[in-house]
């Protein structure tokens, strides 16, 4: 049988461990890094893509004289919708302890003002909410715009590859 004290003393060692910062900031380097390569290889993967389609375009025997611009359109889209999440993550993780300490900071000013605990659980819901609208519509306006100005950059970028290779 199993011991039953061992499951309470590494159940201790887990809080333990998982309540200092190191461990937070060491889980978050990784997650940063898993991150960081995976859209590396999708961004390598997206212009390797475009190099067969535009190698295997050009070769061709074809009588128009200028390549399809599908595939320019399509990874620059990628890209694009690539960078714009990146930089919705990174947004992210610094808007979150921020946002943090201000709900802390109204909720704190609120009980300071005399509201009682069922009036203030009442409006820390209501301001939880408008806070996370808020900051999900601004993050979704500002990662749309650096994707759609991803996008674009990289449609040009390729545009000019292609014709400086010709």
């Amino acid at each position: 049988m199993a011991d039953h004290t061992e499951s309470p003393r590494s159940y201790l060692i887990f809080i333990k461990i998982m309540s200092k910062r190191r461990t937070w900031v060491c889980l978050f380097i990784a997650v940063y890094a898993i991150l960081l390569s995976s859209s590396w290889n999708l961004l390598r993967s997206v212009l390797n893509w475009y190099n067969l389609q535009y190698t295997s375009s050009s070769s061709d025997s074809s009588p128009s004289p200028s390549p399809s611009r599908f595939p320019a359109v399509y990874a620059s889209v990628v890209l694009g919708a690539m960078f714009g999440a990146m930089s919705m993550v990174a947004a992210t993780t610094v808007a979150v302890p921020a946002v943090m300490v201000i709900w802390i900071s109204v909720v704190v000013l609120l009980a300071f003002f005399g509201k009682s605990r069922r009036v203030l659980v009442v409006e820390g819901r209501k301001i939880t909410r408008e806070v996370v609208g808020f900051v999900f519509k601004v993050l979704l306006k500002e990662g749309n715009l650096v994707a759609v100005f991803c996008a674009v950059l990289a449609y040009f970028l390729l545009i000019r590859r292609d014709f400086d290779s010709n």
